[in-house]
């Protein structure tokens, strides 16, 4: 058991990005399932926390101010301890707003970090990963800050007046950011629709400027 534990850690160490991308899809499939149950806004809230943790301790290993980045997140998880403790759902927004600028902050690092040298390294291609989820949680918390300033941003098939869950927004982020459609979750006002163009830009320079240089240091070093 000691020889696993020190395996994990070391595998940890190498390989950061990976836990990080690991965390980040683990709660693709969580949010879904604990979102309407009671104890969701409690599972969610710490779920939440991990994941600024994680990308705290990821955005450390990179060129990134580390101080910046912790200054980002404890205020998001005080506010989230409070959402959860008091109730004070108000500072949604708030809060939303701060993980909306970590996750960016953080995807910024991720790429100066995969930009830094000409090897792709494994770490690094995992990082990949890492920073596609990364932009795609930045831009869904954008999301939650605009429709709590201008409801009625987005609209649905199914009951179109309802404000649109977090699960409905990570998907309109995943879809819009991959460029592979919007679905039934439809931007209907302005702000809202060039909030979403920004991201299908941003998804696309992403693919054409990080990605393919990654694949193309890949295949030169091969």
């Amino acid at each position: 058991m000691h020889v696993r534990h020190r395996r994990f850690l070391v595998l940890t160490r190498r390989h950061p990005s990976a836990i990080l991308l690991l965390v980040q899809l683990v709660g693709l499939l969580l949010y879904p399932l604990l979102e309407s149950t009671r104890a969701g806004p409690l599972a969610l809230s710490a779920f939440g926390i991990t994941v600024l943790v994680f990308t705290t301790r990821m955005v450390r290993r990179t060129p990134g101010l580390f101080w910046l980045s912790v200054g980002l997140a404890l205020p998001a998880i005080v506010m989230l301890l409070l959402q959860v403790g008091w109730e004070m759902h108000w500072l949604r927004p708030w809060t939303a707003a701060l993980e909306a600028i970590f996750y960016f902050y953080a995807a910024g690092s991720l790429v100066a970090y995969m930009m830094s040298d000409m090897h792709a390294t494994t770490d690094e291609l995992f990082a990949a990963g890492a920073t596609f989820t990364l932009l795609a949680w930045g831009f869904a918390y954008s999301f939650v800050v605009l429709q709590a300033l201008q409801p009625g941003s987005f609209s649905a098939a199914i009951q179109s007046e309802q404000p649109r869950t977090w699960t409905e927004l990570m998907f309109l982020s995943f879809a819009l950011l991959s460029s592979t459609g919007i679905g039934d979750i439809i931007p209907v006002r302005p702000m809202a629709r060039a909030l979403a163009s920004m991201e299908m830009f941003v998804g696309v320079m992403y693919l054409a400027a990080v990605v393919s240089r990654l694949i193309g240091l890949t295949l030169l070093r091969r």
